[in-house]
This record gives C-alpha cells, sequence and structure tokens, in this order.
C-alpha cells in the first residue's frame, strides 16, 4: 500500500500550465527590441495649465483698454461694477439656496443662526459632577453618591476617589440641586453643568 502511495507522489506532473500557442511574454515576441539601457527617458512638453477650450485668440484693443479702465477704478466704484453690469445686461438674481436638512459644520450662514437659536433654548438636562471633598468626609460622601445612583460600596468609593467625576447625568435642574445639596452637607463640592 506504502509503495503505491509513493508511486503516485513520483507520477510526472507538469510544473508550469500547458500552453496552447506561442508565449505571451513580450521578449518571446519576434519584433521584440529591447530598449538600450543608457538611453535617456522621453520629455514631454505638457501646457502649465489644462484648457479644455483649446488656444484662445488675443483680446482686441478694445477689451485691454476696457480692463485697464477698470483696474483703474477705486476700489468702491470696482464692487458696484459687478452689480450695475447685471442689471443692465438684465442678467437673473441670483436665488439663495435652501440648506434646510444639511449639516454645514463650521460654516456660517443659517445654520449659524440655528446655533443661536439652540443657545437661547433653556437647558433641561444637566450633570452632576462632584469637585472635590473633605478627606474627613469620604466616608460620607460614598454613602450620599450610594443613595442616589445605584453602584454597589466598591464602585461609589471607585467613582468618589476619581474626583473630579461625573455623578450622574442627564437629571432635571432641581434634583440635579437636590444632589448638589445632599453632598455639600455630606463634606463635598459638586457642580450642575
Amino acid at each position: 500500500m506504502r509503495l503505491i502511495a509513493l508511486a503516485r507522489s513520483f507520477r510526472a506532473r507538469p510544473t508550469l500550465p500547458e500552453t496552447t500557442g506561442p508565449l505571451q511574454f513580450r521578449c518571446f515576441q519576434p519584433d521584440f527590441a529591447p530598449r538600450d539601457p543608457n538611453a535617456k527617458p522621453k520629455k514631454y512638453k505638457y501646457p502649465a495649465f489644462y484648457d479644455p477650450y483649446g488656444p484662445r485668440p488675443p483680446p482686441s484693443d478694445k477689451i485691454i483698454q476696457l480692463a485697464e479702465r477698470i483696474a483703474a477704478l477705486a476700489p468702491e466704484e470696482r464692487c458696484q461694477l459687478g452689480p450695475t453690469l447685471g442689471e443692465r445686461l438684465r442678467l437673473p438674481k441670483l436665488q439663495p439656496i435652501s440648506t434646510e436638512g444639511l449639516d454645514l459644520g463650521s460654516q456660517g450662514g443659517p445654520a449659524g443662526a440655528s446655533k443661536a437659536e439652540e443657545k437661547k433654548v433653556e437647558k433641561t438636562a444637566f450633570d452632576v459632577k462632584l469637585e472635590k471633598f473633605d478627606t474627613a468626609a469620604k466616608i460620607k460622601v460614598i454613602k450620599e453618591v450610594r443613595t442616589f445612583t445605584s453602584l454597589g460600596l466598591k464602585e461609589a468609593k471607585d467613582l468618589v476617589e476619581k474626583v473630579p467625576c461625573v455623578l450622574k447625568q442627564g437629571v432635571t435642574k432641581e434634583e440635579a440641586n437636590d444632589i448638589i445639596e445632599k453632598i455639600k452637607a455630606a463634606g463635598g463640592v459638586a457642580v450642575m453643568e
């Protein structure tokens, strides 16, 4: 049995896939000429910038004189040039694009106005943050933290030791003030954010 398996493993198998035509490598083609290793690469002349409309004729003398007169105007007069040309040529007025529903990030415009409105809206959810506590009153502070959180003794102790830390998030203003008063009575200093 072993002898048969050994004989099968020695059976001649082609190492390369069979080719059905001439080899496809470029160096085996009859018209192949190797590149001269000492030859310098070809340098192509590219334009300074791409112009999809091709070369343009030079502007007429009338246009050049007009451009010079515009350039000689004061900056205030140049600012009036665009709107005046728009009226004279009866160009349609540009309509503002609605950005409602788009996130413009830190850009200004209507999104900036809506952020100002959001600041006017009164905050309803607050976080209570423990700033510091008296070391002598550490146990009292831990007990108070356990009363308004669902933490065990070890978790509350670890939380208190990580001062400053957020004790409770998303509470109402009255509840936050109540927690701050309790922490203050126990010997700690808490703030509302």
